[in-house]
């Protein structure tokens, strides 16, 4: 409220300089940037509470870019590429401090009777949360914040819980206890679930028309995503252990496999898709039944991984099988997802305050 009362304020301003006050509002606006560019977040902050014209200047998207850059989750790449171009830099930066101070709201988007943290993925305006033996795709309202009540979509044919799924372009492709893969078509009803594994299914991945899967039975596969190759297995990888997470490099020439580091000395280990063999393993100071929950390629010589150590380790493929770094959570086994990162001490998973 006293945010929309703000901006209703600010409305209400004239949008020129103000006839009177400081010498400073009275230089050329290219020297007034120049001068601008040199100050901090807090002194830009500082600034905009001065008038309403300075509050307008200083929320120009050049000089609030810089810090972006160097803010998490901002939307810049590396290079400096812009991926959220019709996003105010300013809001970004906002919502990147409250990221980073651990600044949220908490608000329920849903209710289940039982007790349960289901697999989820956030794609465009959809939210897919897996349920029982059921993927349901719940729409959000326009406010961003909250979801419509009744489904989207619906997409069965397990016979026990889906443990896992990922959205491949049209497709869903789900990871079920019942040992069995689901390929399901997201814009129809067309579904194929395949027998898989002896075991439950842990964890499903799909880049290139190629599907991965690791399960309980201490075994990783390769299968095709092509309509008349569904259920043919081209390569069975003999793990040694309990597949937790899996991963396709985004060049599709290996995958890396999280197990539950029981019956191996290194829980990630990184296979050649095209032969099944192994090509390295990362690390191998884990602590017995140090597993690895998920991991993610955040590019093709770097990946994230996190497990039951309570660590978020960074990996650099390039240079080594060492971590860059690692971050750890003394409260429970963190988790990470599409949307966020959270731990097992909690049930409830936050979004962070825009």
């Amino acid at each position: 409220m006293a945010a929309a009362a703000e901006e209703e304020a600010a409305a209400r301003e004239p949008a020129g300089r103000p006839a009177a006050g400081p010498a400073l509002l009275r230089l050329p606006e290219e020297l007034l940037l120049l001068i601008c560019s040199y100050l901090d977040m807090r002194a830009l902050g500082r600034l905009a509470q001065v008038c309403g014209w300075l509050r307008r200047f200083t929320s120009c998207d050049l000089l609030w870019r810089r810090i972006a850059r160097a803010s998490l989750n901002s939307g810049f790449t590396r290079l400096g590429t812009d991926l959220m171009a019709s996003v105010p830099v300013k809001e970004r930066v906002r919502v990147s401090q409250n990221w980073r101070l651990g600044r949220c709201r908490e608000g329920i988007l849903l209710k289940w009777r039982c007790s349960q943290m289901p697999w989820m993925q956030l794609e465009g305006d959809a939210l897919y949360i897996s349920q029982a033996n059921f993927i349901l795709a719940y729409q959000f309202r326009p406010d961003g914040a909250s979801l419509n009540r009744r489904p989207l979509g619906v997409f069965a044919g397990h016979d026990e819980d889906v443990c896992h799924f990922v959205l491949a372009n049209s497709h869903i492709i789900s990871a079920g206890g019942d040992g069995k893969i689901g390929v399901h078509k997201i814009h129809s009803t067309f579904t194929v679930k395949y027998s898989a594994h002896e075991q439950e299914v842990n964890c499903v991945d799909c880049r290139g028309g190629i599907i991965v899967s690791g399960s309980r039975d201490r075994t990783a596969k390769v299968w095709p995503l092509a309509s008349g190759r569904l259920g043919q297995c081209l390569h069975t990888i003999q793990t040694e252990d309990r597949v937790w997470s899996i991963a396709i490099s985004p060049v599709l020439s290996s995958f890396v496999t999280g197990t539950a580091c029981c019956g191996h000395f290194s829980p990630l280990r990184i296979w050649d898709l095209n032969s099944g063999q192994l090509m390295t393993h990362l690390g191998s100071d884990f602590p017995p039944g140090a597993g690895v929950l998920d991991v993610m390629y955040e590019s093709p010589s770097t990946l994230l991984s996190c497990g039951y150590d309570t660590y978020v380790r960074y990996w650099d493929l390039r240079a080594s099988v060492r971590p860059m770094g690692t971050t750890c959570w003394l409260l429970g086994p963190p988790t990470t997802g599409s949307c966020g990162c959270g731990t097992g001490a909690r049930g409830p998973a936050s979004t962070p305050s825009r």
